[in-house]
């Protein structure tokens, strides 16, 4: 059974995030664990001390968590109906990066499923700064939702790669589990710089044509930056969804 972490501070953008994983793997026995963090507006050494005017605010918040999580559980079960999902809810006191890695480890998630702007609405550049931490500290892959991205079958994934990883059949489990489910078509991109890839490269290349099969289209792209290479791929072709495969 695929086991799926979603953060949620139950904005309308992890909302959307959270559907659009139930969509994702609609036809998949999951285990979806939502999780939801928080800590006291004021969080300082009063507090840990346990200062009058903080005493009792923790417990507010966290019932106001517990509260909040099992009313979204109901919700998903209610406008899903999905015997394949169970759903675990999870409130902590804690940071959301730093709860992300110890539920990741605790509970042998596959996958985390996030949105990439929070409740707060302030401008981030790209991501925003949770996803961006949870990205580079998660032990397990991450899969960022754009804001107001509504849910498509992922029919063309762009999987940009320098080849420098070496990838057993475990290493891209997630994204073959994805490509078979929903038939999709996997474009691996290659930015170069040299005209030749060396000895581990080529390895890394061969192994990932094997793990790939019929689903993979293999794409050689000279002197461009990464982002500019993917942003005219996607002038070409409509990608559905964007891997990575750099280190």
């Amino acid at each position: 059974m695929t086991r799926i972490l979603l953060p949620t501070d139950f904005s309308d953008n992890s909302f959307k995030a959270i559907t659009y994983a139930l969509s994702l793997y609609k036809n998949v026995s999951c285990t979806f664990y939502i999780l939801n963090t928080y800590m006291p507006p004021v969080y300082h050494t009063e507090y840990i001390l346990g200062s009058p005017g903080q005493i009792g605010l923790g417990d507010m918040i966290k019932e106001e968590s517990e509260k909040s999580l099992k009313e979204l559980k109901t919700k998903l079960e209610d406008e899903f109906k999905n015997p394949l999902h169970t759903f675990i809810t999870h409130s902590a006191f804690n940071m959301l990066t730093n709860e992300i890695v110890q539920i990741t480890e605790a509970e042998k998630i596959d996958l985390v499923i996030m949105g990439t702007k929070g409740a707060t609405g302030a401008q981030e550049i790209l991501l925003g700064t949770n996803t961006v931490h949870v990205l580079k500290n998660s032990k397990c892959p991450v899969l960022a939702i754009p804001q107001g991205f509504d849910f498509e079958k992922p029919k063309v994934i762009l999987f940009p790669s320098d080849f420098e990883v070496s990838l057993t059949k475990e290493n891209p489990a997630i994204l073959l589990q994805i490509v078979k489910e929903h038939n999709s078509e996997i474009n691996v991109m290659h930015v170069f710089t040299e005209l030749k890839l060396n000895p581990t490269q080529t390895k890394n290349r061969k192994s990932l044509e094997t793990l790939l099969g019929n689903n993979g289209l293999f794409h050689d792209v000279g002197s461009d930056e990464i982002i500019t290479a993917i942003n005219k791929f996607q002038l070409k072709v409509k990608i559905d969804f964007l891997g990575h495969g750099s280190k």
